[in-house]
């Protein structure tokens, strides 16, 4: 009855709060054993499919006359003042706070889209900002539609000029506004935030306006989780639609970031009247939790006039963007042949030890460590260049690369491991902690602290500090003791690399192909490269990747059919 169910060839694991859910629920029917076996199984395979990141899953006649014969799944939720645990809409099946995230955010964008707001003289204003000469026609028009609109998504690949575009879109509505706006800029994590905040900073001296609507444009860049106010470990927020944001305007980097829980939160936050951007590539990977917002609002059939995507790059080319586009376009035979000619020496397969390689790789980071040199140096030499895996646990995964770099490391001499912490050590935080302004993806390097002196400038104290650099520049020390868990990062998973840009990326898979390995993925690591990729990867193993496409499970697209 509920083969269909299926949604992979794989057997699925069922957590131990997926057993407990479903039986909590099948306690409160009237089934008899036999159904109820059948009921638990549905509902566990919901449970488990919104933790893979499916907002639903799909249900034929048979599970759709169980389930509502089980008097817990609402067929009507809009018209249910004290819902059921479960909701069934069209084919698809919700537990509820999903199915309620889902419905919001569609009907909150959809209110927003009706709100246009016509402007006099705006061609000229464009024209003054956007000079054809330069071939900015698509970053123009994207202004145009998001100067119109209170929703807009501007979505592209690397180098399109995405960041460049909304700071001029924003120096365009300051211009326009009677009063300054109140505007947001916010990222799904911190590092995200801290390249948001340098792209903004450079670009601002650039826009062909008055420095007083330069000095209206905001850089300090927040995550999401400052911005709507995280009140840990709930997962509320302290603005929401009773306590709205003061801004006038949102603008959301690396919006394919954030999974439909978030989002939906974001848009309960906003004022009546306030506008929203959001900026990402809708190309790359989804959220880690529920939902493809961005891809799924990119391709909905109402919000076309809402969406512009910029196409031509501006700084990325060559066999990097030839490599991304044939593994978007999942032209797998053509991806393989660009890495295995060498195109113009960017990309090409890794034909040295993998970890004499990496280990290579670290000695200017740890040379400057090592002679005390500033944290800002040592942490710019480090994020030149970083190791990519698809997967945390197994042969060539992050926990394999980063225990055999630390012993090469040590046979060489250039670290000590005789103790958790050492000088050089660099760090990925890997649990939010607000009160240290610690979060999730944060990227540190342990060193001995130093104090001012006269005489030489820095002295050290021998004591052992973590270093962080914020997105506002500023850089924060720690003791080891007082950072949140955090995992040594000489490689790190593609997931974590989201929103972060390296000159180097060395791209590890595994020797066998699994449900992680998907052309997204592998697209996501080629884009965090400016300069040079390197693969380690078999060609099965490769062309199986680029062939393997995300399928998320979900209903937002069908809610804005006309």
């Amino acid at each position: 009855m509920i083969e269909d169910l299926e949604v992979q060839t794989e057997p699925r694991s069922f957590s131990r709060l997926d057993v407990a859910f479903a039986r909590f629920l099948s306690q409160r029917t009237g089934f008899d054993p036999l159904q109820k076996q059948a009921f638990e199984t549905i509902v566990m395979t919901g449970s488990y499919e919104q933790n893979q990141g499916h907002s639903c899953i799909q249900i034929d006649d048979k599970a759709r006359a169980l389930l509502l014969a089980s008097g817990l799944v609402e067929p009507n939720p809009e018209s249910q003042a004290n819902p059921l645990p479960l909701v069934i809409e069209q084919d698809r099946l919700y537990l509820h706070r999903y199915w309620n995230y889902e419905n919001r955010l569609a009907l909150q964008i959809k209110a927003m889209t009706q709100a246009e707001h016509p402007i006099e003289k705006l061609d000229a204003l464009l024209d003054r900002y956007f000079d054809m000469r330069d071939e900015t026609d698509d970053q123009r028009e994207a202004a145009k539609m998001a100067a119109k609109q209170s929703f807009s998504i501007i979505t592209g690949g690397p180098g399109t000029g995405k960041t460049f575009t909304v700071v001029k879109i924003l120096a365009l509505l300051q211009e326009l506004a009677e009063q300054p706006l109140h505007i947001a800029l916010a990222a799904p994590t911190g590092k995200a935030a801290m390249r948001l905040q340098e792209s903004i900073g450079k670009s601002k001296a650039k826009l062909p306006c008055s420095e007083a609507i330069k000095n209206r444009i905001p850089e300090t860049v927040t995550t999401l989780h400052r911005l709507l106010g995280a009140i840990p470990p709930s997962p509320y927020f302290r603005h929401n639609a009773d306590k709205p944001l003061v801004y006038d305007l949102v603008v959301v980097d690396e919006a394919s970031m954030v999974d439909l829980a978030l989002m939906s939160k974001l848009l309960d936050a906003l004022k009546p009247g306030a506008r929203l951007i959001l900026l990402g590539d809708k190309d790359q990977l989804a959220s880690v939790e529920s939902g493809a917002v961005l891809a799924d609002l990119a391709m909905a059939e109402t919000l076309q006039n809402n969406v512009y995507t910029l196409k031509k790059s501006h700084r990325f080319g060559g066999a990097i963007k030839e490599l991304a586009e044939a593994v978007n376009f999942q032209q797998d035979e053509l991806a393989w042949q660009i890495l295995s000619n060498g195109g113009d020496g960017a990309v090409q397969c890794l034909d040295e030890d993998l970890i004499d390689y990496v280990a290579a790789q670290q000695a200017d980071y740890l040379q400057l460590a090592k002679a005390g040199a500033e944290f800002e140096r040592i942490f710019q030499a480090f994020s030149r260049f970083q190791v990519l895996c698809s997967n945390r646990q197994g042969k060539n995964s992050v926990a394999d690369i980063n225990y055999r770099v630390e012993q090469k490391l040590a046979e060489q001499k250039r670290i000590d491991l005789s103790g958790l912490w050492y000088p050089g050590r660099p760090v990925m935080v890997t649990q939010n902690n607000p009160a240290l302004h610690l979060y999730n993806g944060d990227i540190g390097i342990c060193m001995p602290d130093s104090i001012p002196s006269t005489s030489s400038g820095q002295v050290s104290t021998g004591k052992l500090m973590v270093f962080f650099q914020r997105a506002d520049g500023s850089v924060k020390r720690y003791l080891p003791a007082r950072v949140p868990h955090c995992e040594t990062v000489f490689a790190m998973t593609i997931h974590k690399s989201q929103g972060s840009e390296f000159e180097e990326v060395l791209i590890v898979l595994p020797e066998a192909i699994n449900p992680v390995l998907t052309k997204e993925l592998l697209y996501t690591a080629i884009t965090r490269a400016k300069k040079t990729i390197k693969l380690v990867a078999g060609e099965a193993v490769f062309t199986a990747t680029v062939r393997q496409k995300i399928e998320r499970v979900t209903g937002l697209v069908d809610k804005f059919k006309i």
